[in-house]
């Protein structure tokens, strides 16, 4: 995953896509700034390839906000460049899974661990969040489990 981000940002400098160069030293900067607090915390390696697929959804959330609030505003200029930011980050995650599909894996993890109340729901996720990094959209996932236990 690291190796994809900088041939990226090579890439990026050489084509002279300052749009995309930006955004990759961005996701450096925040893949730098959790690598040292992993070391902190006694992971000389920095993070693994699955926290850096969450560190790249927390990106799209935050930049899908800031579209919100820029369109609010009025100021489309700045929601265009945050959708042009997201597109970039985007490159670098997994196809994500179908509303269908995340429903599915919602079902069977519940089943699986025989999940019964709202007190369930920190285990459901945290199952998802192991088997599905990257791929599976947990805010959603998250309202589908509140609605089956609650």
């Amino acid at each position: 995953m690291r190796t994809a981000l900088n041939d990226a940002l090579k890439s990026a400098m050489k084509e002279k896509d300052t749009l995309a160069v930006s955004t990759l030293r961005l996701i450096h900067a925040a893949l730098k700034d959790r690598d040292i607090a992993a070391r902190g915390k006694g992971n000389s390696d920095g993070i693994g390839d699955d926290e850096i697929l969450s560190l790249l959804q927390s990106m799209i959330k935050q930049r899908r906000e800031s579209i919100e609030a820029y369109k609010k505003g009025g100021r489309m200029e700045l929601a265009e460049r945050e959708a042009g930011e997201i597109a970039v980050i985007e490159r670098f995650l997994p196809q994500q899974m179908a509303a269908e599909e995340v429903a599915e894996a919602v079902s069977g993890v519940i089943a699986e661990l025989e999940a019964t109340t709202l007190k369930d729901m920190g285990k459901v996720m945290g199952a998802l969040k192991e088997r599905y990094p990257g791929s599976m959209d947990f805010g959603k996932a998250s309202g589908m489990v509140k609605e089956k236990l609650g």
